[in-house]
């Protein structure tokens, strides 16, 4: 996927700074309490502009100086590679799993998206 597809604000851009939409996809992943969790979807549709793809884009390219490991798939599977980092920020915020059986042994556990996905409430406007 190229730079192009992601949502723009129309106007030039510095070579260093973030496009504007990367900056909002990373606000909003910093507003996600500890322990819990919004899908690339819900991030998007948080925003009113791009989808998935585009805030999975964002948060490979740039989403390593927030909370990443807050924004997820919709199905809990931890992001394939980052698993173990992931798994420890889990744990140590309390973030709802579901443990692997004994069939799985040396699985990772998935999110329990149903318990751990947060749909911004609580947030109030001007208060990040």
């Amino acid at each position: 996927m190229s730079q192009e597809s992601l949502p723009s604000d129309g106007g030039p851009e510095h070579p260093d700074a973030l496009p504007e939409y990367a900056e909002r996809v990373l606000e909003v992943t910093e507003l996600i309490p500890p322990g819990r969790v919004m899908t690339y979807g819900d991030v998007a549709e948080w925003l009113g502009e791009g989808g998935p793809r585009q805030v999975g884009r964002v948060m490979a390219l740039y989403g390593g100086a927030v909370p990443w490991w807050r924004v997820v798939r919709a199905d809990g599977v931890l992001l394939p590679g980052h698993e173990l980092r992931a798994l420890g920020h889990y744990r140590v915020e309390g973030t709802p799993l579901k443990e692997a059986g004994r069939a799985a042994e040396g699985h990772v556990p998935r999110l329990d998206m149903r318990r751990a996905r947060w749909d911004g409430g609580g947030y109030t406007e001007g208060h990040t």
